[in-house]
């Protein structure tokens, strides 16, 4: 019989079904970057900020990310994590996160990331782990309340970027991507209050889930695909526009 206390090997440790429901969230933003990256090139003309048909798949792929990401803590702590695992990871996503701010800064110096995707994870995570776990299923309790407080409770005080990051603010701030502490958490403290009901079964309905090759695949590195693929992206755009003689817009 295994030891609790010892952490589960490298292959043990995966799930596939995880990994497939991040690498779903992965694949669809890719195509949503794409696309926003043929309509910054124009090959397509339409409206990223306004569009309900963008606006709503951006709300999609972020919940589904942020769902994942609180599976995956509840799957850390049924495992015992050590701090040192957990410090190591929340590091690495605070510093992708930085790169993310420098890379918008260069591209889109008046719309810039200061506070997307990346910041608004390294914030939950830090959230999750000194407050929301040691509460476990109970934050399906604050979840909805999370979700419902933008809605219920703004400020202008809030609007300043020093303060946006929370998300009661009156005013859009104007940046490429925005993914403040609210109502966000509400969305992470979804998964991660799942995930500690499921860890009274040891996890045994998230290990049904099915693993879909391709999309599992993606799933296991969803930092480096997230950090390589715009680059990638627009580096062959621009080589195709510069082919094609088609205006960049760099």
């Amino acid at each position: 019989m295994p030891d609790p206390q010892r952490p589960a090997s490298p292959a043990a440790a995966r799930l596939g079904g995880l990994d497939s429901l991040r690498g779903l969230a992965i694949a669809w933003m890719v195509f949503f970057h794409f696309s926003f990256d043929l309509n910054w090139f124009g090959y397509i003309h339409t409206d990223f900020y306004t569009n309900p048909l963008w606006l709503w798949q951006r709300v999609c792929i972020v919940s589904l990310f942020l769902c994942s990401a609180g599976l995956a803590q509840a799957v850390g702590d049924e495992r015992r994590r050590s701090e040192r695992a957990f410090w190591k990871r929340w590091a690495q996503i605070f510093g992708a996160g930085l790169l993310v701010v420098g890379g918008s800064w260069l591209a889109f110096p008046r719309s810039f990331i200061y506070f997307g995707i990346l910041q608004g994870v390294a914030a939950m995570l830090l959230v999750h782990h000194l407050l929301g776990r040691r509460l476990g299923a109970w934050v399906l309790v604050l979840a909805p309340l999370a979700i419902a407080a933008p809605h219920l409770w703004t400020s202008a005080f809030f609007n300043p970027p020093w303060w946006n990051w929370i998300g009661l603010i009156t005013r859009k701030p104007i940046t490429e991507d925005y993914v403040p502490l609210l109502p966000w958490l509400g969305v992470f403290w979804v998964g991660a209050g799942v995930g500690a009901l499921l860890r009274r079964w040891q996890l045994r309905p998230l290990r049904a889930l099915p693993r879909v090759p391709g999309l599992a695949q993606l799933g296991r590195w969803p930092l480096r695909i997230y950090l390589l693929h715009q680059p990638l992206l627009i580096a062959l755009l621009w080589l195709g526009s510069k082919l094609l003689g088609h205006p960049a817009p760099f």
